[in-house]
């Protein structure tokens, strides 16, 4: 870090004529070198404004011990930088800064240091890159030392009898600061109004003590290029030791520190303390509203092709008054305030049958409203929204199984396809022809068959006593379906779109009353809906509010008075943002189901190899998949001229 250290007297402000001559001599000095041209005083104009100061030096001034310090404080500023405050018991202190590794002392020649302030300080906790203030009472006055780390800057400013020691660490070093004002809370809001600027002026260094601001003004002239003019109420010194900072930033420090603001007209800056320049714009827009009152009034009509005239007129003056078939906005008398960009004697109208604007205002504000009129009367790009819907199911069913009787019967064979057919055709005729049989003497070692439908093969035995009855049952399914359901809708940017397809299915109800039960019909709504609000971004992307329900009948349930629908229903409400053309899903549901049966007769079941004779198993496995997809498409509207 490169450091100009410059020990500056404090001048006296007594009127000598030696004194007058020095700062005469600088100013010619001054002078000569703006006409001449030289482009950076920054090495130069220091070291003559040090001469000035040793030549008007008060020596009573700097006698050791002139002064005392009163206080020494220290708090954390904006950004993380580190604040040292020293305040003097009187006028005339001198304290002079330095750069020595990564310590900053600083030295105070002409004053004194209390015993009770003589300590070290540990500021770690303060989270800054100072971590120990050393303060100390040498031979040659006060100084304090303060032990810093990392990358930083220094800064010092001097307001009345408080001096501030600044330390920045360097990556916060371009946010602006509020230094140098006669109390902190004048230069609060400025600070934080500029907090996030970002400076780009070349660096300078400053180290001035108690020098005009007009000659600190003057040489931020010099290095910007700038036309700076001074108001005649600029007036005061200014303290302040700057190192490599932007001539911008240093020119904002100088005015926070003396109160003072600027206006920028082109390469002219105006410079003038706070107040003044409050009252010159106040004075200014006191005479433009005056202007507006005294002139005179004109009336536009402005049709509106592509929105609403009443949204528009609404929009313009921040108040609605509607009245029969069109609506008034504005209006109002000489004491009232602006209302949108209406002036106070202004009033905007709007025709709902011909989505006409009429306005009556002076030609200034006209111009205006005709101006934003046609800035917010434009075609609003449309969008096609596709979404698609895929159910898919598969399904596999399996059933395998016996059945095994025996009954009292003549000696006769038959076969047939279950065992009451075999009984039919032979047991049955068996019985009508010999009465000596008598019915229910059956033994039935039966595991009946899970799955309605499944093939069977039945034989019987037929003996003198015993008849054997025996049926083989086998079923095996597979299926695979798939629904595809296919909404499309167009819409306008940000406006709401709905598109239903679907049936009302009726079923009977009864309700109770004086004369007997009533039946009644009621309805059902099974539909496919696509409900969806699309946003265009301002990056072409599409962001999608949108709702999809897909219903069908599954089944019908029987309540003894009619068959009520068993419905199925699917259903997804989100919210998402897709590219413009590209298909995205935007919600699934997997299912399976597997399912495993077994029936036996106990004991007979668990028999090794003949135990299949009393046993039956079925199997049924399921999937089903719910896919959803979206697809947006921009449609591109361009306006006609």
């Amino acid at each position: 870090m490169t450091v100009t250290k410059v020990r500056n007297p404090q001048p006296t402000r007594r009127a000598f004529p030696v004194q007058a001559l020095a700062f005469g001599l600088v100013a010619g000095l001054l002078s000569a070198s703006a006409a001449a041209g030289a482009p950076n005083l920054q090495g130069h104009v220091p070291a003559m404004i040090a001469v000035a100061q040793a030549a008007a030096a008060d020596p009573a001034k700097q006698v050791p011990g002139a002064v005392s310090v009163s206080a020494v404080d220290f708090k954390r500023g904006d950004g993380g930088a580190g604040k040292l405050i020293l305040r003097f018991d009187g006028d005339g202190a001198n304290p002079d800064l330095r750069t020595q590794g990564s310590n900053v002392i600083v030295n105070i020649g002409n004053a004194s240091l209390p015993a009770a302030l003589q300590r070290p300080l540990n500021v770690t906790d303060f989270a800054t890159p100072v971590q120990r203030i050393d303060a100390r009472q040498g031979g040659e006055g006060a100084q304090l030392v303060l032990s810093a780390q990392g990358n930083f800057e220094s800064m010092a400013y001097q307001s009345g009898r408080d001096y501030v020691v600044e330390i920045v660490p360097r990556a916060a070093a371009t946010s602006d600061r509020a230094v140098g004002a006669s109390s902190p809370s004048a230069v609060t809001s400025s600070a934080q109004a500029s907090a996030t600027r970002a400076y780009s002026g070349r660096p300078v260094t400053f180290n001035f003590q108690d020098v005009p601001v007009r000659t600190v003004l003057q040489l931020i002239a010099e290095e910007s290029n700038l036309n700076i003019v001074a108001s005649d109420t600029v007036q005061g010194n200014v303290t302040l030791r700057l190192i490599n900072v932007p001539w911008d930033q240093a020119l904002d420090i100088v005015l926070q520190a003396r109160q003072l603001d600027k206006r920028r007209s082109g390469n002219v800056v105006w410079v003038a303390p706070q107040a003044e320049i409050a009252s010159f714009e106040k004075a200014k827009e006191d005479a433009r509203l005056e202007l507006e009152e005294r002139a005179e009034m004109v009336t536009e009509y402005v049709p509106i092709s592509y929105g609403n005239a009443e949204d528009i007129a609404k929009l313009l003056t921040e108040e609605s008054k509607n009245s029969m078939g069109g609506g008034s906005q504005g209006g109002g008398g000489q004491g009232q305030e602006s209302r949108g960009f209406l002036s106070r004697r202004g009033s905007l109208s709007f025709d709902r049958r011909t989505n006409t604007l009429l306005v009556i205002d002076i030609p200034q504000r006209v111009s205006e409203i005709k101006r934003l009129v046609t800035m917010l009367d434009k075609p609003v790009d449309q969008v096609v929204i596709e979404a698609r819907i895929v159910i898919a199911t598969e399904s596999f069913a399996r059933d395998i199984g016996a059945r095994f009787g025996i009954q009292a019967s003549k000696d006769r064979l038959g076969a047939s396809g279950s065992i009451a057919g075999s009984r039919g055709n032979a047991g049955g005729a068996a019985n009508d022809a010999d009465p000596r049989v008598r019915p229910g003497r059956d033994l039935n070692f039966s595991a009946p068959v899970t799955t309605a439908g499944a093939g069977a093969l039945a034989l019987t035995i037929l003996g003198n006593a015993i008849d054997w009855d025996l049926e083989l049952s086998a079923l095996q399914e597979e299926g695979r379906g798939e629904i595809v359901s296919n909404p499309r809708i167009v819409t306008s940017n940000q406006r709401e779109a709905i598109i239903r397809q679907g049936q009302e299915v009726g079923y009977l109800t009864v309700t109770g009353g004086q004369s007997g039960n009533i039946p009644t019909v009621e309805f059902k709504d099974v539909l496919l809906e696509l409900k969806v609000t699309p946003t265009i971004t301002n990056d072409g992307r599409v962001f999608l509010a949108m709702e999809l329900k897909k219903d069908e009948i599954f089944d019908f349930i029987d309540t003894g008075v009619g068959e009520v629908p068993q419905i199925n229903k699917r259903e997804i409400t989100t919210a998402v943002l897709v590219e413009d053309g590209q298909t995205v899903s935007i919600g699934g549901v997997y299912e399976f189901r597997d399912r495993s049966d077994l029936r036996k007769v106990p004991f007979l079941g668990d028999l090794p190899i003949l135990g299949n004779l009393f046993k039956n198993r079925g199997r049924d496995r399921e999937k089903g998949e719910l896919l959803i997809f979206v697809t947006p498409k921009v449609l591109r509207v361009a306006q006609r001229s």
